[in-house]
């Protein structure tokens, strides 16, 4: 079962980048794969995620938003597997 998460980010946001690059090792762990998406590019993601960016998701459940909270997300994905 391959595991796909979306990050939800912008261009112009460290805080995205630096989830993106803390999310890393973790995807690897997991063999998870990470899509960004950019919240500026959708009106209906800019409405629902303007300020929270960044979102990580696992379909529709949002498992953090701003920082990566490894331990959390690590204890959500090995519960999926």
């Amino acid at each position: 079962m391959s595991i796909e998460l979306t990050l939800i980010s912008r261009g112009y946001c460290h805080l995205c980048h630096d989830m993106e690059e803390a999310l890393k090792p973790l995807a690897a762990e997991f063999a998870a794969t990470v899509s960004v998406v950019d919240v500026d590019a959708d009106p209906a993601l800019e409405a629902k995620y303007d300020e929270l960016v960044p979102v990580l998701l696992h379909g529709d459940r949002e498992l953090c938003h701003y920082f990566l909270d490894v331990a959390k997300v690590r204890e959500y994905l090995a519960g999926i597997r």
